[in-house]
C-alpha cells in the first residue's frame, strides 16, 4: 500500500474511531438509564466539556473529507500518488494531532495549535491540487 492508499486508510479509521467513542459515550449513558435515545443535543453541548469537543473533533473529519480525501483519491484515481505520498502521512499525522488537541483543550494555546495544524492540512492539499492540475496541462 502506498503512503496516499494508507493516509487515507488512516483518516477513515481516525473517523471511525472517534465515532464509535462518541457512540459508545452514548450508549453508556442510555444503558446506565441517566438519558433517553432520543434526547442528545447534536452538538454535545448537554453532556460534559470533553464529549461537545468529541464532537467537533468528530464533525471536523467528515468536514475536512471531502478536501482532504477526495485529493487522495484524484491522485489514487489518476496514478498521481507520487505526488501525495511524500506528503501523505504528514497530513495524516496533522488530522489526528488536530483532533486531538481538540480533544484536549480549547486554551489559547491548544486553539492556535489547532489552527496551525489544520492550517498544514490546507497547505498541503492546496500544493498537492496545484501538483495535480500542472501534471495534467490546467
Amino acid at each position: 500500500m502506498n503512503a496516499s492508499a494508507l493516509a487515507l486508510t488512516g483518516f477513515m479509521g481516525w473517523y471511525m474511531i472517534l465515532l464509535l467513542t462518541l457512540a459508545t459515550v452514548r450508549v453508556m449513558a442510555v444503558m446506565t438509564a441517566r438519558r433517553a435515545p432520543n434526547s442528545f443535543r447534536p452538538d454535545g453541548t448537554d453532556m460534559t466539556p470533553f464529549v461537545a469537543r468529541l464532537v467537533r473533533a468528530h464533525a471536523n473529519c467528515y468536514e475536512a473529507f471531502p478536501l482532504i480525501g477526495g485529493t487522495l483519491l484524484l491522485a489514487l484515481a489518476t496514478g498521481s500518488t507520487g505526488i501525495t505520498d511524500p506528503l501523505a502521512i504528514v497530513l495524516l499525522a496533522c488530522r489526528i494531532g488536530q483532533s486531538i488537541v481538540h480533544l484536549a483543550s480549547v486554551s489559547n494555546l491548544a486553539v492556535n495549535m489547532r489552527f496551525a495544524l489544520f492550517a498544514a492540512q490546507i497547505g498541503i492539499v492546496a500544493y498537492w491540487l496545484l501538483q495535480i492540475v500542472s501534471k495534467f496541462g490546467g
